[in-house]
């Protein structure tokens, strides 16, 4: 085959699984590296159940979008507030119920539109709902990043570095990031988080922070520790809500890989489809004890930059996820990285979910001063951050679930009385 008619089977949309792809699977897997294991180094999960549940996922989303959509599912940030709090309060077993509910909530969603037609989900859930329940889960997260960057747990209890040498190593992450970010060429570009925990880690080295005796210990070939789900009615109330968001976001994702392969997946495999592929990958991630699932716009410039339409190129990246959640010292390497490291990015990350809450506004047009809009966001953000609880015995609603609840309640209810 000339050089021609392989950019040519490459750059077509149309499922062609061949060996000579393989790297470019594993590109699109080192573009979605450090994201997808940072959630659950965040979170207190299992990395490598992170990347075995990534590629089964992926799997799972391409049997059934009939292997037509190029995206590449893993750990979703959008889940990480309540995955902290969850495990802290819960513990993890629990917590995975939770995520289980979450994801059965995108199934749901999916027959919904099946039935309705997808204009129906932006007339219950707009953007002035869903974005600024984006933004609380950007603000909500701000105290984590900061504490970690100072050299403390997330939760701020216990200083595990010297404040000076943390914020150091962490504003020497955040710059890499951000210089990699603005200055970066190519695939480069696509991967600031991975250069910003290098140097980062790099310089923790150097200072002598990094341990290597779990990573000595730790096997090279281990199951990745999976854990199964505990029910939990608490956990579930907690974070089903929570699933509104990414739903959307999932949405918006769909577009954008349609509009750079000339392919309208909204009706073919169908937005149902896919909203139901991310579900069940999500419900099968947390019942193996890994985070919630969501298409991942890393993979997706990946795909625009190197034009590799075929879906199977992500199979490839599935697959090459599944083989390093094998690698047990790769687990063990990764769980070395000092809070510092993590706290210095974060920084940027959880702002910039902040920001594409505030950005959909943006581009949505809408009169934030207009009394209805005014009152919608209002709540949902002082709700979401003021820590608004509503408790009935045992039952608890707060954070971002309540927030998003009350969004929706209200926009349902809330005459619109524009002219």
């Amino acid at each position: 085959m000339t050089t021609e008619q392989t950019t040519s089977t490459i750059s077509t949309p149309e499922y062609n699984f061949r060996l000579k792809d393989s790297l470019l699977g594993l590109q699109m897997l080192f573009i979605a590296f450090g994201a997808l294991v940072l959630v659950p180094l965040l979170t207190g999960l299992d990395p490598n159940v992170a990347l075995f549940t990534a590629g089964v996922g992926t799997l799972l989303f391409q049997i059934i979008t009939k292997g037509k959509v190029p995206v590449f599912l893993a750990s979703s940030f959008a889940f990480i507030p309540a995955i902290m709090f969850g495990v802290q309060t819960w513990g993890i077993p629990a917590t995975m119920s939770g995520l289980a509910a979450a994801g059965l909530v995108y199934v749901v969603l999916g027959l919904f539109i099946k039935w309705q037609g997808p204009g129906i989900l932006m007339r219950v859930l707009p953007p002035i709902v869903y974005a600024p329940v984006i933004m609380v889960i950007g603000l909500i997260l701000a105290p984590v990043a900061v504490n970690m960057a100072l050299g403390k747990t997330g939760d701020g209890s216990i200083q595990l570095i010297s404040e000076g040498l943390a914020l150091f190593i962490a504003l020497a992450s955040l710059a890499t990031t951000i210089v990699v970010t603005l200055l970066g060429k190519g695939v480069f570009r696509l991967v600031p988080i991975m250069f910003g925990i290098i140097v980062g880690y790099v310089l923790c080295l150097l200072y002598g922070l990094v341990d290597f005796t779990p990573v000595r210990e730790a096997p090279w070939l281990a199951l990745p520790n999976f854990v199964l789900p505990e029910w939990n009615w608490q956990a579930v109330l907690f974070i089903v809500p929570i699933a509104i968001a990414p739903a959307i976001e999932h949405f918006g994702d769909i577009l954008a890989v349609s509009s750079l392969t000339g392919k309208n997946y909204v009706k073919d495999p169908g937005i149902h489809r896919t909203m139901f592929g991310d579900g069940l990958a999500t419900s099968v991630a947390a019942c193996l004890g890994g985070p919630p699932n969501t298409t991942y716009s890393e993979v997706t410039g990946g795909v625009a930059l190197t034009k590799a339409f075929n879906p199977a190129i992500m199979t490839w990246a599935a697959i090459a996820a599944i083989v390093l959640a094998f690698v047990g010292k790769l687990g063990a390497l990764l769980q070395t990285i000092p809070v510092p490291v993590m706290g210095g990015i974060l920084v940027l990350l959880f702002g910039a979910i902040m920001v594409v809450g505030l950005n959909t506004l943006v581009r949505a047009k809408e009169d934030l001063m207009e009394p209805r809009n005014l009152i919608i966001i209002s709540v949902i953000v002082v709700f979401g951050m003021g820590g608004m609880a509503f408790q009935t015995g045992e039952f608890v609603l707060k954070g971002i679930g309540l927030a998003a609840i009350a969004g929706i309640v209200l926009n349902l209810i809330l005459p619109d009385r524009k002219i």
